[in-house]
């Protein structure tokens, strides 16, 4: 389902990414094929045929909302489990619920810098003294609804391990277990092409607070479906005013 462009990603997506590949060698698959889709032209190709109602938008909508962490996801492609792509408009200064957190992912990820520029941290857990005071939940979806739900799971103490900065231009790949922390890191919202890949995805993800409690859950939102196709439109906007 779809026009030209989305048809071809699909491909280059399933031709990439379909097989049980190890976890390393399915990231590193995963980060060439997000730079490859990321490339600006072709991006931008795909956002209008997207835009103009192209593929399946009610399902896209559904599966798009204001993440807890500050930034826009908006589906584009649904693959499956294997391969999810999404944009993601990072804002500066979002003051959201989660906006410090740190977290894992179900999955095998990827991420394609497109405009702007991200920090990162990555952490790990070390219950030594010093470091890092947390709290740490299990989050996983509600079984009736896609909301998340948040289970303490005790104090812990995590240990800085690398900071980055990626700009335009540049990729990341993480393993499902990484412990991590990204935000936008310039005064204009950044613009990432992420890539939620593998055939087995864990059932909670593990999330870390220094902030204070969580509510025990946090609601999704999705987007109707005008609005998700006018988020696609000024999302093509932004990135043809680079």
């Amino acid at each position: 389902m779809g026009g030209r462009q989305v048809l071809a990603a699909r491909r280059l997506l399933a031709g990439a990414l379909d097989g049980e590949l190890p976890e390393h060698d399915m990231a590193a698959a995963a980060r060439r094929v997000v730079a490859e889709l990321g490339a600006l032209d072709r991006l931008l190709e795909l956002i209008d045929e997207l835009a103009s109602g192209e593929s399946d938008p009610e399902g896209c909508a559904r599966l798009s909302y204001r993440h807890v962490l500050g930034f826009d996801k908006l589906l584009l492609i649904d693959g499956g489990p294997r391969r999810m792509l999404r944009a993601h408009v990072w804002h500066p200064g979002a003051g959201t619920i989660g906006k410090e957190d740190i977290h894992n992912h179900r999955s095998p990820l990827a991420s394609y810098v497109v405009r702007g520029r991200l920090a990162m941290e990555l952490y790990e857990v070390d219950d030594r003294a010093g470091g890092l005071a947390a709290a740490r939940y299990e989050e996983s979806l509600a079984e009736r609804s896609a909301d998340w739900t948040l289970k303490p799971a005790g104090p812990a103490r995590l240990r800085l391990t690398h900071t980055g900065q990626y700009a335009a231009g540049s990729s990341y790949a993480l393993p499902a277990h990484t412990l991590h922390r990204a935000w936008c890191d310039t005064d204009a919202p950044t613009v990432t092409l992420f890539l939620e890949t593998g055939s087995e995805r864990r059932h909670h993800t593990d999330v870390f607070t220094a902030a204070g409690p969580h509510p025990g859950a946090v609601a999704k939102v999705p987007l109707a479906v005008p609005d998700y196709l006018a988020a696609l439109r000024e999302l093509a906007e932004r990135l043809r005013g680079l």
